[in-house]
């Protein structure tokens, strides 16, 4: 397996997925990644660090010191809308409801990014989410994280708790804006696994990154992520900047997938020196995994592959598959040479639960390598037979097993 060591294409060999933040992209059942089987390499970027993910197949596609610890600057934002995303869903909060922004919203200072809200005068839960997100206003993120917290000190607690509870291992939270502090930093494979969580676990909300402007108090300001203008297939997801951060931008695309659908990827660059390279460096990497690789639907959600023979059950037989469309990313061409096999547990005896596995499911390559592996359920439940049924298949069990 190849992964990239630097922000160049530099390839070093290994021959498994390495144990590394990154890990928490990839299902626990992921044998190998895409980049393994790579004819391609990756453009060249100048970015510190970044990541390419395939987000509809969970795949890590390239890297490159993606476990480097890094500022995330005001790309911490992507985790305060994350724990908002979670309060609005939950109803702990609405859309429409107004709060008056307590007086450290005045902290804001002149030189950093704001939506120019005013310390206890009302302002709604949508204009800060908003303000948040398209301005990138550091005292939109101060409200939000005080009405939803109660706090800004026990903001940045959840903060922290939802950041170890989705695999971030390498990230701490000083604040909910991304202002300097030795305490705050992350990493690229992190806020990939993060930007990957957001999308899939808030669609609903996760349009607002598309939104090119917004106007609070009269003055009207661009989304700086300017891909939103360039690609139309972009829509996401944010911009950062520091001094000591660079330039750095996570970028997301969604592009018709052969078969029906869409095929979404994600990028993270790191500590680029210019504005215009985390631009062109974001979206020469979104090509190149468009154009390189190829996403394939291996199993269809809730469609039967297999009907195995149970035993003691009320029925006979089990409809087993995958509650969730399966899918795999491969260099072009590779998918039309592997093939799906299915492995199940065996005897299979009742009682049955819908959802509880039964067996495995493989996509191997025509060297034989296992590429994915994904887990079989059963898609119905199948009860305990009465006494007699459970007497007889176990003299069943007993005259199988002798044979």
């Amino acid at each position: 397996m190849r992964f990239l060591s630097s922000g160049h294409t530099s390839f070093v060999p290994s021959s498994i997925v390495r144990n590394v933040t990154l890990a928490a992209l990839l299902p626990a059942s992921l044998l190998a990644s895409a980049s393994a089987l790579a004819q391609v390499p990756p453009p060249g970027v100048n970015a510190r660090s970044w990541v390419l993910v395939d987000a509809t197949a969970n795949q890590v596609l390239a890297s490159g010191n993606a476990d480097e610890r890094v500022e995330p600057a005001s790309l911490t934002k992507l985790m305060t809308a994350y724990l908002v995303f979670e309060a609005l869903q939950s109803k702990k909060i609405s859309m429409d409801q107004v709060i008056e922004p307590s007086e450290a919203v005045r902290r804001v200072k002149n030189d950093e990014s704001r939506m120019f809200i005013e310390a206890n005068k009302p302002v709604s839960v949508h204009d800060l989410v908003y303000g948040m997100i398209v301005q990138s206003g550091n005292d939109a993120a101060i409200a939000l994280a005080e009405l939803v917290g109660g706090s800004e000190a026990n903001f940045v607690n959840m903060m922290n708790a939802e950041a170890q509870k989705l695999g971030m291992t390498h990230t701490h939270f000083a604040d909910v804006n991304g202002m300097p502090d030795p305490n705050h930093y992350t990493t690229a494979g992190d806020l990939a696994t993060l930007s990957a969580r957001l999308i899939r676990d808030y669609p609903e909300y996760y349009e607002i990154f598309s939104v090119k402007e917004f106007k609070y108090n009269n003055i009207k300001q661009p989304n700086r992520n300017r891909l939103l203008w360039i690609d139309p297939t972009v829509d996401g997801l944010k911009t950062g900047h520091t001094q000591a951060a660079g330039y750095c931008l996570i970028a997301s695309a969604k592009r018709p997938l052969a078969g029906g659908g869409n095929r979404r990827l994600v990028s993270v660059m790191m500590g680029e020196q210019k504005e215009h390279d985390r631009v062109q460096d974001s979206l020469k990497m979104l090509n190149y995994g468009y154009s390189a690789y190829d996403t394939t639907r291996i199993y269809q959600a809730n469609q039967a592959v297999a009907t195995p023979r149970v035993y003691k059950g009320t029925l006979g037989a089990v409809k087993v598959g995958v509650q969730k469309d399966q899918f795999v990313t491969l260099p072009k061409g590779a998918a039309d040479k592997a093939k799906p096999q299915v492995e199940l547990n065996s005897p299979l005896i009742a009682p049955l639960t819908v959802g509880q596995q039964v067996g495995s499911a493989k996509f191997v390559g025509a060297d034989g390598k296992v590429l994915a592996q994904v887990p079989l359920v059963a898609l119905e439940a199948v009860p305990q037979a009465g006494i007699v049924g459970r007497v007889w298949d176990s003299l069943m069990l007993v005259v199988n097993k002798k044979k």
